[in-house]
């Protein structure tokens, strides 16, 4: 049985966005899609005794604003498999508890009532800093939201986890699209410096040797990270790239050509603060495209 793909849903433009989004990717996967308001309506909500045979006003917002996300998603495609859920808990809490039992979780940029501008919401942030399923912020401009470049960019790291590599190359398999794997380096101030040893053996290394040396460090790397995945998908087109320069600065200038950055993540067990990294906080609050944030089993 395929686990459901799980939509945090709130009313706001960006999770319609990111429900339009999530249709999408269900239908791809062939995955049922499961839609899921939480709240606390009720901890602030004072109903008066002679009304308490009503129902409280946050509950029926939150039906409605399933239920028309969910006739949203209907009016995209009817043969889709689609429930819903309105969940009275914190929504990062609500939303880590779906992803338990969930193919991946997938949340707009920011909420209702958040600063609509570029940088993540403290839901979207706190659920991709902590799920154990993949998390996708859908963000970026509605040319790669519908998938229009063709590509999708994977950035492989040091703490590159393989359940992120895998995932990339089975979305770049279901979307017949081109994956961009992109390893960034850098050259060490201290080592543009001549090594002792080699100096007094009269074999000093110019700036341009030690950047060489990095650089086929870094391709290196990037073949073995991404060797196992590509075998098991032979029918993927990929394109290699080591790219000087900071990590961070790296996938977000790509970003503006692709239609989904995925990044991996490690969970550390009995660890409770956010874990994601430099990388994984600057490309959810500065991509131009959707991002995934692909979790390794510990």
């Amino acid at each position: 049985m395929e686990l459901p793909l799980v939509v945090g849903v709130d009313g706001s433009d960006s999770s319609l966005r990111a429900t339009d989004w999530a249709v999408e990717h269900a239908l791809r996967h062939g995955l049922p899609l499961h839609l899921v308001n939480a709240s606390l309506w009720e901890r602030y909500e004072i109903v008066a005794a002679q009304d308490r045979g009503k129902r409280p006003s946050g509950q029926v917002l939150a039906e409605n604003v399933v239920a028309a996300a969910a006739e949203r998603a209907r009016y995209r495609n009817r043969d889709l498999k689609i429930t819903t859920e309105v969940v009275r808990e914190d929504p990062a809490r609500a939303l880590l508890q779906e992803g338990e039992e969930a193919s991946a979780l997938v949340l707009g940029s920011h909420g209702r009532g958040e600063v609509a501008d570029l940088l993540l919401g403290s839901v979207g942030l706190a659920v991709a800093a902590r799920a154990h399923c993949p998390v996708i912020i859908v963000r970026g401009d509605d040319f790669s939201v519908r998938s229009g470049h063709g590509h999708i960019l994977l950035g492989v790291g040091d703490r590159s986890a393989p359940a992120a590599v895998q995932f990339a190359f089975r979305e770049a398999e279901a979307r017949r699209c081109t994956l961009d794997a992109v390893r960034a380096w850098r050259t060490p101030a201290l080592e543009a410096l001549e090594h002792p040893l080699e100096a007094a053996a009269g074999r000093p290394r110019s700036p341009a040797e030690h950047a060489r040396q990095h650089e086929s460090e870094a391709s290196a790397r990037l073949d073995q990270a991404l060797r196992e995945a590509a075998r098991e998908h032979p029918g993927v087109r990929v394109r290699r790239a080591t790219v000087e320069g900071p990590a961070r600065k790296v996938l977000v200038r790509r970003s503006a050509a692709a239609d989904l950055l995925i990044v991996g993540a490690q969970r550390r067990p009995g660890h409770l603060g956010l874990q994601l990294g430099v990388v994984g906080h600057a490309v959810l609050h500065h991509a131009e495209c959707p991002v995934a944030v692909v979790p390794q089993p510990a």
